[in-house]
């Protein structure tokens, strides 16, 4: 048996399988290692550039080190017992081939696109799942010769021995970038782009999500600023990735949210480097997407500002899109909730925040900004608020600040601004488009038009009148401080004092 095989530039092509790895010996030992030694592991991961991806069975970050991938073969002893190794003379690396020296080329030339660096040095390791250290012992020569046993994790491998083979990979002798700099631009599908543009790396639940499978009606639940968001905005661009003709829906609160949002997409996209067809994934309000199923039935589409679910809809199907994702689903109302449930029966549907069934998915980690910090005031409404901001302004600029109370005192406030501050702040209307907003001024905004806004600093008024959920949202909001104006104690003051003061 003659296998023309190379190592370390060149490997093998893909089984006609590719096998998973969440359960194997080996893989665990590699958790092991990383969990002890701080090191970032993906088990399975793709890596999209342009309009191709590179499968990557175990990927590996050592921050010190640099980047290890791991190639997995399920051969046996008897597999490779009589087989001879030659060196691949002239090998092309096919569409089904998964080699080292092509992902290696692809890394370094992401990192160029996207980075302008060279990312970090790269080795590469092969995982003999079903072959011990002394069976490979015992193969020829030529499997010696070119697949070094340093470079080859066999399936009886203690954690130790596996650690001694990674470490024979020398230290460079410069310092390498950031985690979120390598992994954020190699793992374009894990990697947010915050407010400052900077890149963040996903949590692992965040990670899980993307990765899994939606299938038939499913619920997330997660706190404000536990970055359910951003991982909608991140599936949607994963499974676009994967398979270019899926249709996927996400739903939105608001005008205004839904084009903030596709800025997002947009912004992530076009810096990711990456080939997708935008025109299937959609950002709709629940009339946008009500009217397409009124188009759909040829009946005639319902006002810009107005949702009425007709009865004649919630009897009918609309299977529309492979996926629909729904965000904020406990601040849509309840008649297009149970429309929607019925309309996407049987299709893959997210709910985010719903309380219809148990939740399957959570996001129980919050990214609260550290510095952050939540006051509240018992004083009077107006004069407070106009005090604090006036204190704001002393060192802040404008576009920094953003007050949210009830439509009745933003007019209030909206007269003293301008007559007592001096300061002609902007009016949010979620109901309109972003080009017809000024969101780099002082802005004025009620509890309903907040979705997917934020500030440094912001001004709560109408507490008590107003439900815990949005004000938690709009606490969410905040980077740096929030201030929260009441004039007498009520039960939603005494829930998020005992919530935010104790933290």
């Amino acid at each position: 048996m003659l296998m023309n095989l190379s190592f370390l530039t060149s490997l093998f092509k893909k089984d006609a399988k590719t096998l998973k790895l969440p359960d194997s010996a080996l893989t665990k030992k590699l958790r092991a290692i990383a969990s002890s030694n701080s090191f970032s592991l993906f088990n399975d991961v793709i890596v999209f550039h342009h309009s191709s991806s590179y499968n990557v069975a175990l990927l590996l970050l050592d921050n010190a080190r640099g980047l290890y991938l791991f190639e997995k073969k399920m051969w046996s002893y008897e597999d490779l017992k009589n087989a001879t190794v030659e060196k691949a003379r002239n090998q092309n690396n096919s569409a089904n081939t998964l080699s080292f020296q092509q992902t290696q080329r692809v890394i370094n030339k992401k990192f160029n696109e996207l980075a302008h660096h060279d990312g970090a040095p790269i080795f590469n390791y092969l995982l003999m799942e079903n072959l011990t250290t002394d069976e490979y012992g015992r193969l020829s020569d030529s499997f010696i010769e070119l697949l070094p046993a340093h470079r080859v994790i066999f399936s009886d491998s203690t954690v130790e021995e596996i650690l001694t083979k990674l470490r024979y990979s020398r230290i460079p002798d410069f310092e390498l970038p950031s985690e979120e700099d390598i992994l954020g631009n190699l793992l374009i599908q894990y990697a947010i782009l915050d407010e400052n543009r900077s890149l963040k790396l996903c949590s692992r639940e965040q990670i899980d999500f993307i990765d899994d499978e939606i299938s038939g009606f499913e619920i997330l639940r997660g706190a404000p600023r536990s970055g359910k968001s951003n991982a909608l905005l991140l599936k949607a661009i994963f499974e676009a990735l994967k398979d270019k003709d899926k249709k996927i829906i996400i739903l939105k609160s608001t005008v205004l949210s839904c084009d903030i949002f596709k800025k997002k997409l947009l912004d992530v996209v076009e810096r990711a480097i990456v080939e997708i067809n935008l025109s299937n994934i959609m950002i709709l309000t629940p009339i946008e997407f009500v009217n397409l199923h009124l188009k759909r039935l040829k009946k005639s589409p319902l006002l810009e500002s107005v949702l009425y679910v007709d009865k004649i809809i919630m009897k009918k199907k609309f299977h529309i899109a492979n996926l629909v994702m729904c965000d904020d689903a406990d601040l849509l109302r309840d008649d297009f909730i149970r429309y929607l449930t019925h309309s996407q029966s049987g299709s893959n549907l997210l709910l985010v925040n719903s309380d219809l069934k148990e939740a399957k998915r959570e996001f129980a980690e919050e990214f609260a900004p550290k510095e952050r910090v939540v006051n509240f005031h018992e004083a009077n409404q107006h004069a407070k608020a106009l005090l604090i901001v006036s204190k704001l302004l002393s060192t802040r600029e404008p576009k920094d600040i953003l007050i949210v109370s009830s439509s009745l005192s933003r007019e209030g406030l909206l007269y003293d601004l301008e007559h007592f501050i001096e300061r002609k702040p902007s009016l949010v209307d979620s109901s309109k488009i972003l080009l017809k907003q000024n969101l780099e001024s002082l802005k004025l905004a009620t509890y309903i038009d907040v979705d997917e806004l934020n500030a440094k600093h912001i001004v709560l008024l109408d507490v008590c009148s107003t439900t815990v959920a949005q004000i938690e949202r709009a606490i969410g909001l905040a980077g740096i401080s929030v201030d929260a104006i009441y004039e007498e104690e009520c039960e939603t003051i005494n829930q998020l004092k005992e919530k935010y003061e104790n933290n």
